[in-house]
C-alpha cells in the first residue's frame, strides 16, 4: 500500500463520485476504480458500497478514512519538517560557552535564536576554551563561544567575533577604588586572581610584563563570577573583560586601565565540514549580532 492508494480513496470517500474523484486527481476514472478496488482486495474489507446511482462508505470505510486522513496528514507533516530542516528552521544545538561571555552580547545571540528560531533547541554548556575544542573534537558539542587564543586544528573553524577591553576589579574599600583609570604599575604589589584559562593567563602575564613586574597569582578559579565573589570577599583583584560590569556584585568595583588598555576577544568555533542547517542558522545570528567584525582562522 501506498500513499498515493490512500489519496485517491480519500478523494472518492469525500467526492461519493467516481468521476468527480478523477477529475480532482487529474486522472482517468477507470484506472481510479481499479486501484480501489485493489486497495479493498489489499486491505480484505469492502471500503465502499456502489450501485449505478450512488456511492457510500461502509462502517470499515469510514474507519479507514480516518485512519487515511491522519496518515496523510504526518507525511505531509514529515514534508515540511523536513524541508524546514533543511532550511535550518528546526534542529538540535549544543553550544559551549566559556562563563566571561554571558555577561556581554552573547545572550543577545541566545534571546535571538529563540525569537526566530524557536524550533531549534539549544543544549547549552558552561565550558572553558580548551574543554570546549576537546567537545568539538569528540562530537560532543557543535559549536562554541571561546577566548583566543586557542589552538585549533584543521578539523575546526574560528572566527573573532568581538574585542572589548580589559577591567581592573577591585574591593569596594581598595586603595585604588577611589580612581577613575589605573595605571597596571600600580598593581605590582597585589595578589591577584585569575580564572584558569591560558588567554587570561598569558593576557596577565603580559600586561603585568610591560609594566616591569611579574603577578603575583594567589588564587585561581573556574569561573570569572567565582573570581569576583571572592575578590568581594578581600581575596585579591583581578583582570576581567569589561562586560563583567554587567555582574553587580556589592563589594566590588570596576576600573579602567590607564591607554593603552589591553583588550580580550571572543571567537566562535566550529567543524569546519559540519553541513548542519541549524549551524548555518546559529552563525547567521552570531554574525548579525557581532556585526560580522573580526578575522576568519583555521588551523594552527
Amino acid at each position: 500500500m501506498e500513499l498515493r492508494h490512500l489519496r485517491y480513496f480519500v478523494a472518492v470517500a469525500e467526492e461519493l463520485h467516481f468521476g468527480r474523484a478523477a477529475e480532482r486527481l487529474g486522472l482517468a476514472q477507470p484506472p481510479l476504480s481499479q486501484q480501489i478496488k485493489a486497495l479493498e482486495l489489499e486491505t480484505g474489507v469492502r471500503l465502499l458500497d456502489r450501485t449505478k446511482r450512488r456511492v457510500s462508505l461502509t462502517a470499515a470505510g469510514e474507519i479507514f478514512l480516518q485512519e487515511a486522513r491522519r496518515i496523510l496528514a504526518l507525511s505531509d507533516q514529515a514534508v515540511l519538517a523536513a524541508r524546514r530542516a533543511a532550511r535550518g528552521e528546526i534542529g538540535r544545538l549544543v553550544v559551549g560557552f566559556v562563563s566571561s561571555a554571558v555577561y556581554g552580547k552573547v545572550t543577545s545571540i541566545f534571546r535571538l535564536m529563540r525569537a526566530e528560531y524557536p524550533d531549534i533547541s539549544l543544549l547549552l554548556q558552561d565550558l572553558s576554551s580548551v574543554e570546549q575544542v576537546e567537545a568539538m573534537k569528540a562530537l560532543r558539542l557543535d559549536v562554541g563561544l571561546v577566548r583566543p587564543p586557542v589552538k585549533i586544528d584543521a578539523s575546526l573553524a574560528m572566527r573573532v567575533i568581538w574585542r572589548e577591553p580589559l577591567v581592573v576589579v577591585l574591593p569596594r574599600n581598595h586603595r585604588l577604588a577611589g580612581r577613575k583609570r589605573i595605571a597596571p604599575e600600580e598593581l605590582a604589589e597585589e595578589d591577584f586572581l585569575l580564572v584558569d584559562a591560558p588567554g587570561f593567563l598569558e593576557q596577565l602575564v603580559q600586561l603585568c610584563a610591560m609594566a616591569g613586574f611579574s603577578p603575583r597569582i594567589v588564587q585561581q578559579a573556574r569561573s570569572t563570577p567565582t573570581i569576583v565573589n571572592l575578590i568581594a570577599g578581600g581575596m585579591g583583584i583581578s583582570i576581567v573583560p569589561a562586560s563583567l560590569r554587567n555582574l553587580h556584585r556589592q563589594g566590588v568595583t570596576y576600573r579602567s586601565i590607564e591607554a593603552p588598555a589591553p583588550t580580550i576577544e571572543l571567537a566562535v568555533m566550529w567543524r569546519e565540514n559540519d553541513r548542519s542547517p541549524a549551524l548555518r542558522s546559529f552563525l547567521d545570528i552570531v554574525w548579525r549580532v557581532a556585526g560580522a567584525s573580526g578575522g576568519v582562522s583555521s588551523g594552527g
